[in-house]
């Protein structure tokens, strides 16, 4: 699996994460209302979103997220913890701006990754901090469902702190089952 194409929705553009993406995608985070139910609620500061921001880079699997449009940085997500033997990656460290929220922007974003995903891929993982409500919802939204929960330190995360993490499963027969249901 590639795991940084470009990909290209109907208003978004997913492209692979660069160094040069740095000030805007800085700029977009420096809200503190994006991360009030985050675990890490103080990420808008540039020195604790630093290091997400590095090791995204160093993933290999992150991306800018922009309106396709007007070119407006949006946010970010990658794909992670890729295992070919267990035809399976995790989406995640996803944010977007605040003007992006409650409408069609997350689910546009997730669809693109996840249709790029199962192009080779049986199964796609959703870790999210247990009591990030708001990102829970979203991601049972798409079909996920619960798996279990354990203590991760997450990547690029400011403090070294295990925090209680969510798992949530999505395989490939069920994803499409619901596309087709949708459409």
């Amino acid at each position: 699996m590639l795991l940084q194409p470009t990909l290209q929705g109907e208003t978004l553009s997913l492209t692979p994460l660069t160094l040069a993406d740095w000030p805007a995608l800085a700029q977009a985070a420096a809200d503190p209302l994006i991360w009030q139910l985050h675990p890490e609620p103080n990420r808008y500061l540039p020195e604790v979103f630093r290091p997400v921001f590095d090791s995204g880079l160093a993933s290999g699997g992150a991306f800018l997220i922009s309106d396709r449009f007007t070119g407006e940085v949006l946010g970010t997500s990658r794909y992670y913890d890729y295992d070919p033997k267990q035809s399976a990656v995790a989406i995640g460290y996803t944010f977007l701006v605040r003007s992006r929220w409650g409408g069609s922007c997350n689910t546009e974003l997730k669809q693109l990754m996840l249709a790029h995903a199962f192009n080779t891929l049986e199964t796609v993982w959703f870790h999210v901090g247990a009591d990030n409500l708001r990102s829970r919802r979203a991601v049972e939204k798409l079909g996920a469902v619960y798996s279990h929960s354990e203590d991760k330190i997450p990547q690029g995360q400011h403090s070294q702190q295990a925090r209680s993490t969510v798992y949530y499963r999505l395989s490939r027969p069920d994803w499409q089952q619901r596309r087709a249901a949708a459409s």
